[in-house]
């Protein structure tokens, strides 16, 4: 009897052992499973952020030697030349980009640029010295509130086409330096001296004047 009870006794000990040690198993492939789960979705979150990251580089100001590239329509990305200028307007809108690490400077809305054609004749000695071939580039930032100068219209002062903002009607000459002509604007566009590489457009300097809008306060 003592040895039944004794065989019967160490085969339960036995299977309740065996049964643990499959539940630790299981426990422990759990485990590893989820672990493994929590680390691809943490690899999968910091691939999104980074992807998500700007460019080095992209929030900075427009550099000498930087391309100018369309920043919307048709042709966006793809630099502005001569030849996609009509004469007398209308502007078009472009990015400046880096040519070495093709980085365009698209992450900051400071840097978006208005480019337009107009005759040299026109224009006056300081704007003549930022042009190249009568083509001019402006920032399309307003300088009342920051809005973005869109409109290529006749002046409500003057019988000439400007460069204007729509949200409170401030206007631009383009061929006096930006100078404002109309509305709210406390001071012109910034300008932004140009060149031509192989009938592209490319910055010859940094800005000049503040861009942006007139800070509260």
């Amino acid at each position: 009897m003592s040895r039944a009870s004794f065989d019967t006794s160490s085969s339960s000990s036995d299977n309740t052992a065996e049964s643990d040690a499959d539940a630790c198993t299981g426990q422990t492939r759990r485990a590893l499973l989820m672990s493994a789960l929590a680390t691809t979705a943490c690899l999968a979150c910091s691939t999104q952020v980074h992807a998500g990251e700007d460019a080095p580089g992209s929030d900075e100001r427009p550099q000498k030697g930087d391309l100018l590239v369309f920043s919307e329509g048709d042709q966006e990305g793809k630099p502005v030349t001569a030849a996609d200028l009509s004469a007398g307007g209308p502007p078009v809108h472009a990015w400046p980009k880096d040519p070495k690490t093709s980085v365009v400077r698209s992450a900051s809305r400071l840097n978006e640029i208005l480019i337009i054609r107009l005759d040299p004749a026109e224009l006056d000695e300081q704007t003549k010295a930022r042009a190249v071939d009568g083509i001019l580039a402006y920032s399309a930032i307003c300088s009342h509130a920051g809005c973005p100068v869109t409109a290529w219209v006749k002046s409500d002062v003057g019988d000439k086409e400007v460069l204007k903002c729509m949200c409170h009607n401030s206007e631009y000459d383009p061929r006096a330096a930006a100078q404002v002509v109309f509305g709210p604007a406390p001071r012109r566009l910034a300008a932004l001296p140009l060149a031509l590489a192989d009938g592209s457009l490319t910055v010859a300097g940094n800005f000049v004047g503040k861009v942006g809008g007139a800070q509260p306060g």
